[in-house]
């Protein structure tokens, strides 16, 4: 009878962490999201306008984006003034294509933080990944 005990005990504390020990603990009830956060942003030194678009120039762009512009502006051969950045968001990717897979070729099957930028030239949008040890490129057929 003991040893049920022990282990019913045993069992309910395992499932209390598998359940509740791995997450993370929010004071609030703000659900704000990165993205909502950027679109509804009103601070004139903030990338991102009322739009929802910034300039390639503004102070505080983070670094892909910035990488994502040049190599746009490079392969359009525009000024670097020319394109907006509509967003950049965090992205988990699922595999090692970085969401952008092409037919025929093997990625490495694990996730892979990284960040997608999308940029606006001209009245059309470009799609640029990156993550892990792999720098920001052009997606032209983004597959996730």
């Amino acid at each position: 009878m003991r040893i049920w005990r022990y282990a019913a005990a045993v069992l309910a504390v395992s499932g209390t962490l598998a359940l509740g020990g791995c997450g993370t603990e929010s004071s609030g009830t703000d659900d704000t999201t990165a993205e909502d956060t950027m679109s509804e942003s009103t601070d004139p030194s903030d990338p991102v306008s009322a739009s929802g678009s910034a300039s390639s120039s503004a102070p505080g762009q983070p670094q892909v984006a910035q990488d994502a512009v040049a190599d746009l502006a490079a392969t359009l051969g525009v000024a670097d003034s020319e394109i907006d950045v509509v967003r950049v968001e965090p992205v988990t990717w699922r595999d090692g294509s970085i969401g952008c897979a092409q037919p025929g070729s093997m990625y490495t099957q694990a996730l892979v933080e990284g960040q997608r930028v999308v940029l606006a030239a001209d009245g059309q949008e470009y799609e640029y990944h990156a993550g892990g040890p792999r720098g920001v490129f052009h997606c032209e057929n983004p597959t996730e």
